[in-house]
């Protein structure tokens, strides 16, 4: 018999972490960083106790730090065995987990430096040491290629078409003389977005959890580059600056990717865009090397010498003096920087200096969790917290909503449909309680689904 707890991800967008077990081996899908409220990040410092010594194996879907960032926490508890992923996760990661290592290092600095810490001294959460430990057990795989992730039990990855080496993750056992399979969406992408392949078609499983983040929403019609257009020409008019919180991998690229759109089409004027992630900087390399997992469109334009994610004037910043003389620019601009949902790193310094301005612009094109700076912003709120000061918020606060890599609702409805007969039963994880619940009702009403809403550390028998 088969189980599997449920230790991230359950009423929250963050913090994936799926414990399957079955008979003498255990693996975890994905292992991801809570964000947000602070009770959920208070999570990430508990000690998971004997499962990061018993686990034989980690399975990850994707690079975003939500479903991968605890590794070098669970490194440093005693966790030394393989990481399963693909190629272009692994090479992501191996940027990623520095990154943020490092962040979690400066930011306990600067909160000993500044002292608005209640704890004397901060420590990281986890260090560029636990972090260099994780990388060396990651395995890389191409899509489709079985593997076995512990005794008994086979899995293998199929394109999610979220960000560059995203996946869902197919593992099967054997019950008896019967093979039993559990299919994990990760994060599910979007039909028809630039530089990435549609996500995969699955025709069955015997057990699913499907993600939804956007499970109560539908994004808008149309094409985002036509808000962006308008955001950039009327801060430009006002001779502000664009301040874009973005992922530095994923919706970095796809902005860049978005943005020598329009220039190409002369919709807006050539102005300079400040990359100024150094984890963004790399991420986009990343994505230059991995031209085998693009869509049809981004393949012809790469074939033909063109630098897809590039604009005209695409500035990338990834030393601190180069990224501290954007504070001088007064010119109008374009800043992408990190985190997407400001929950630390360079973004913060320019929300700081763009903020209160009302001549600036700062435009989410991102989900925001609850208890994020970015969820704040969105909601009104006329001052945030930065770095343990109070900072007014008077600049222009926009929302493109359709620049999102998760399905909607309808999307999500649409890809299940490719389903030939239904799972036994459909776990809904990856949601704000309301999402969740959302989704569960369209999915009962338009398929007839077993579902079930999983609650935190609960486990069940598959």
């Amino acid at each position: 018999m088969a189980s599997i707890t449920f230790l991230g991800a359950t009423g929250t967008v963050t913090g994936s972490k799926y414990c399957l077990h079955h008979a003498d081996s255990r693996i975890l899908i994905d292992c991801g960083l809570f964000q947000g409220l602070k009770e959920l990040r208070l999570r990430n410092w508990a000690d998971m106790g004997s499962l990061a010594r018993e686990l034989d194996a980690i399975v990850l879907t994707h690079a975003h730090i939500d479903h991968t960032g605890y590794l070098p926490r669970l490194v440093r508890q005693g966790f030394n065995k393989p990481v399963f992923c693909t190629e272009a996760t692994r090479d992501l990661l191996e940027i990623m987990l520095l990154d943020s290592a490092h962040l979690q290092e400066e930011d306990a600095k600067y909160a000993n430096k500044k002292g608005f810490s209640k704890h004397r001294p901060a420590l990281p959460l986890y260090t560029i040491e636990d972090a260099q430990k994780a990388i060396s057990l990651l395995r890389g795989l191409p899509y489709g290629q079985e593997f076995e992730a512990a005794a008994g039990i086979r899995a293998h990855f199929l394109d999610a078409g979220h960000i560059l080496g995203s996946a869902f993750v197919s593992a099967e056992w054997q019950e008896g003389s019967e093979t039993r399979s559990i299919l994990f969406s990760g994060d599910l992408g979007r039909p028809d977005r630039p530089i990435l392949k549609n996500p995969a078609k699955v025709k069955d499983a015997d057990y699913l959890l499907i993600e939804s983040t956007y499970g109560d929403r539908l994004h808008p019609e149309g094409d985002p580059k036509t808000e962006i257009k308008r955001i950039i020409l009327e801060t430009v008019q006002r001779r502000g600056v664009i301040v874009i919180p973005a992922f530095a991998v994923g919706r970095t690229q796809e902005l860049l990717y978005r943005l020598r759109e329009l220039e190409d089409e002369k919709a807006i004027p050539v102005m300079p865009v400040y990359v100024d992630s150094p984890m963004a900087i790399k991420a986009t390399t990343v994505y230059e090397k991995h031209p085998q997992v693009y869509d049809r469109e981004a393949t012809r334009l790469s074939e033909k010498g063109i630098e897809v994610m590039q604009t005209t004037q695409t500035i990338f910043t990834p030393g601190v003096e180069e990224s501290k003389r954007i504070n001088e620019q007064d010119q109008p601009c374009i800043i992408i920087s990190a985190s997407g949902m400001l929950t630390g790193g360079r973004i913060l310094h320019h929300l700081a200096r763009r903020l209160p301005q009302k001549k600036n612009s700062i435009v989410f094109v991102g989900y925001q969790a609850e208890g994020t700076r970015g969820r704040a912003l969105q909601e009104g709120k006329r001052e945030i917290k930065i770095h343990g000061m109070q900072v007014r918020s008077a600049a222009h606060i926009e929302t493109i909503s359709d620049f999102s890599a998760h399905a909607d609702y309808r999307e999500i409805l649409n890809w299940l449909g490719n389903f030939e007969k239904a799972p036994r039963r459909t776990f809904i994880v990856h949601g704000e309680p309301q999402a969740s619940e959302n989704l569960e009702k369209n999915i009962k009403e338009g398929l007839g689904w077993e579902t079930y809403i999983p609650q935190y550390k609960e486990e069940i028998q598959l």
